[in-house]
């Protein structure tokens, strides 16, 4: 079956989930306070790690093929941080 799955994606550069091969990232934004990716998913395929990049702007990008996924903005005192998300594809 497919469905959206949520999942909260920590502000780090490198990220890795557990999640059904064939996984399709649909967007990333902040939730109460937290950034989150959404993903179509099939329930019944095999998981598999997928590792995603947080970049925030002016950073060096990873090298690599990398699909964008989305932006999310982190409201700072005074500044607010904006941060690109990019999908690495399955860990290795």
């Amino acid at each position: 079956m497919k469905t959206i799955w949520k999942f909260v994606l920590p502000v780090d550069d490198v990220v890795e989930f557990d999640m059904p091969a064939r996984s399709f990232p649909l967007k990333v934004s902040a939730e109460t306070g937290e950034a989150c990716l959404w993903a179509v998913v099939d329930t019944e395929a095999t998981k598999e790690n997928r590792r995603f990049y947080v970049v925030g702007t002016g950073h060096p990008m990873p090298g690599g093929t990398l699909s964008y996924v989305g932006t999310f903005f982190v409201p700072t005192t005074g500044i607010v941080l904006v941060f690109h998300v990019f999908d690495g594809g399955v860990a290795r």
